[in-house]
Formats: C-alpha cells, sequence, structure tokens
C-alpha cells in the first residue's frame, strides 16, 4: 500500500485514519492529485486563504498549508483525526480545522471541493458557499468521472452559479463554478419528518444518512430494542438521528443512553431530536468518535448497532468488525450487543467469532435484514 504523495518535487507521507497494520488503502486518491496539479498551473499569490471541503485524510490540506493560509471544514470525525495526524506527521504548517458544525470563514480566495456522495449535502455546501463569497472566489470540485452527472452538474449551477467542467484524467474530473448564482437565501439545513408510528418527529442535517425518511433497517430494528432495569447503560453506535437512541430512552427512562456517530451533524441531529421530541436528556451523551475509542471497559450493558459497510468512497467491512470489538470491550459480564445487517454481511460469523457461537442468537430477520444478539 503506497504511502508517499510524490509530486512536482514535493513529497507528503499520508495514512488512513485509524492506522491499520494490514491496510490496503490509500489516504488519497487521483483526484486529490488532478486538483493539486491544478491549482499548482494557477500561480496563486502566496498566503492565499483556501477553503477546503470535505478533505478525506488530509492530502490537500498538507500540501497547500506549506505555502496558503488554509482552513479545512469536514463533517467526519475520522477525516478531522487523519488530517491531524497527518499535518503532524509531515511538521505541516498550522490549518485552520473546521466541523460541518461550526461557523464558516469569513474571507477566503478559493474553494476547493472533493464532491460529497450525498446530493443533499452537496446543496447544502453550494448554497453556503455562494452565499458567503462572490465571483471573486472561484469554486474548484473534483470527483470520479462517473459519479458526476448531469444532476450533479445543475446543482453546481443552480446553486454556486455558471459551471463547466475539465477533461478527464486518471477517471477524475474537475469542475468550475463562478458563484454568481442569484439563490442567495438560505436552505434550511434541518429536513423534518413524522415517524408516525413511533410518534416520533425526526429532523436531519443535511449529510445525515436517510435524510428524508426512516431507513429500512432501523425501522426494522425499532420493534425489536428491548426494555429491561438491568439496562443501567446504553450505546447507540452509529446513531445517526438518533432514532434508537431515542426508543431506547423511552423503553428504559432511568438508563444513560450515549448517541456516537463519527459524523458531526449525526451528532448534532441526535441532540436536536431529543429536543424536538421533548425527551429529557438526562443522563444522555452525545458524542462524535472513531466507534469507541476511550470508552471505560466493562462500563455498558447494551450497545446497538447497525454497521455501515463504507468509509468515505471504499467499501470495506473493518468498521463493523471494530464496532463488535469495541462493544465487547465496553460490555459488562452478561451485556448485550444488538446488530442489524444486511443478511448478505455474515455478522452471525463474525459475532460468533468474537464472543462464541453459543453466545450468539436470531432475534428476527425478514427478507432483507437480520437482528443478532451477542452476549458477553
Amino acid at each position: 500500500m503506497k504511502t508517499e504523495l510524490t509530486l512536482q518535487d514535493r513529497s507528503y507521507t499520508l495514512y488512513r485514519y485509524p492506522k491499520l497494520s494490514n491496510e490496503q488503502l490509500q489516504a488519497w486518491d487521483a483526484g486529490d492529485e488532478y486538483l493539486i496539479n491544478h491549482v499548482e498551473q494557477l500561480g496563486l499569490a502566496s498566503d492565499s486563504r483556501i477553503l477546503i471541503l470535505n478533505d478525506s485524510f488530509g492530502a490537500l490540506s498538507c500540501w497547500f498549508s506549506s505555502q496558503h493560509q488554509v482552513t479545512t471544514l469536514t463533517d467526519s470525525f475520522i477525516s478531522h483525526k487523519g488530517i491531524e495526524n497527518n499535518l503532524a506527521l509531515n511538521q505541516c504548517r498550522d490549518i485552520k480545522l473546521l466541523t460541518s458544525t461550526d461557523g464558516w470563514p469569513q474571507h477566503i480566495d478559493l474553494v476547493l471541493m472533493q464532491i460529497p456522495r450525498n446530493n443533499r449535502y452537496l446543496t447544502w455546501q453550494l448554497n453556503q458557499v455562494r452565499r458567503h463569497y462572490g465571483e471573486h472566489c472561484p469554486l474548484i470540485a473534483v470527483n470520479k468521472a462517473k459519479e458526476i452527472h448531469s444532476s450533479t452538474l445543475k446543482l453546481f449551477e443552480k446553486y454556486a452559479g455558471e459551471t463547466t467542467t475539465s477533461l478527464a484524467w486518471k477517471k477524475h474530473r474537475l469542475v468550475f463554478s463562478k458563484l454568481n448564482s442569484d439563490r442567495l437565501s438560505s436552505i434550511d439545513p434541518y429536513t423534518t419528518w413524522p415517524v408516525q408510528e413511533e410518534s416520533l418527529t425526526l429532523g436531519n442535517l443535511p449529510n445525515v444518512y436517510s435524510g428524508e425518511s426512516l431507513d429500512l433497517g432501523a425501522r426494522f430494528i425499532l420493534d425489536h430494542l428491548p426494555a429491561d432495569l438491568r439496562y443501567r447503560d446504553i450505546i447507540d453506535l452509529g446513531c445517526g438521528n438518533g432514532v434508537l437512541s431515542l426508543k431506547l430512552k423511552r423503553l428504559n427512562p432511568e438508563a444513560s443512553v450515549t448517541a456516537v456517530d463519527e459524523s458531526y451533524m449525526a451528532i448534532a441531529s441526535a441532540q436536536h431530536n431529543f429536543t424536538i421530541n421533548q425527551l429529557d436528556q438526562k443522563n444522555c451523551q452525545f458524542i462524535a468518535n472513531n466507534c469507541l475509542d476511550g470508552f471505560e471497559g466493562q462500563s455498558q450493558d447494551l450497545v446497538v448497532c447497525n454497521p455501515p459497510f463504507h468509509q468515505q468512497q471504499a467499501v470495506t467491512d473493518h468498521i463493523a468488525w471494530q464496532m463488535f470489538c469495541d462493544a465487547k470491550h465496553v460490555l459488562r459480564s452478561e451485556g448485550e450487543l444488538l446488530v442489524i445487517g444486511n443478511r448478505h454481511l455474515g455478522y452471525d460469523k463474525k459475532l460468533a467469532r468474537l464472543f462464541g457461537k453459543h453466545k450468539v442468537r436470531l432475534v428476527a430477520s425478514n427478507a432483507k435484514f437480520v437482528i443478532l444478539q451477542a452476549t458477553k
């Protein structure tokens, strides 16, 4: 696995976060290289103020920090930590590192964007860029050519301004936008809808998974969440908008409930949903984190999770495995891990390997999903 990014007689050592001993994936891609090469040809004045959106692990932040004033904004705790670590590893100049729920910087000369997969998040970011910066501040974005559809370019035209594209290079394409769209009104960051069967209202910030309706996995597991006085401490791992946390708190009102996700917008949405549903937040925590890093061992009675199977653009199962390992670490003796996943993912085998075959049972299943319980 390549760890040295070398371009134009400069080199950076870059790792993904968390750093894995058997890592197979690079911490940057050809899109980062294309963007770097293009911007270097522009001949920017030294100390130009550059805003970088959605830098995966710091390739762009490290590169441009050497000669410019860089502000990087990300929704991902994992990206945030990766950027910090790679900046330190390469002894880079300090940058301003923001989360997606922070305020946007005032004065920017150039915006660089790794185009997000989520069109709701893309729309919101384009609207923010147009509202904060004018035509003096160009926007240059990058993605795989196959991911830049005509509908993607229409979003750039509508919310940013006049848009053109580059030729493809190593299967990536650049998108150039003048910030001259006449759409200057602010988009409401929350999308809100009712979950009538649960008597809940859910609000999602733009980059939260399943942003306009309840996803099928969450809908299925809601009917199988347990209520028991022995659950004193509960974690909703990968909480998303917090719908499972809300139901768990209703079922176990005396329990301490901790919602954990790597998305800052997910954590903000979960806390927001406790507020709008008038649920008592006493003994509740909302934490952006990499799985359960730093959580005390043998401190929880129940962990519930619906693991993702991708990190940024890469499909991987290491996140699910880390979730299961971390859950086992934090569970007390006889504590339980409740997992929902697609049938084809084979979580039963992973859990049996970790907890023991006779400690894993099937709670429920349908044509698409299985719910499994593993007992420590």
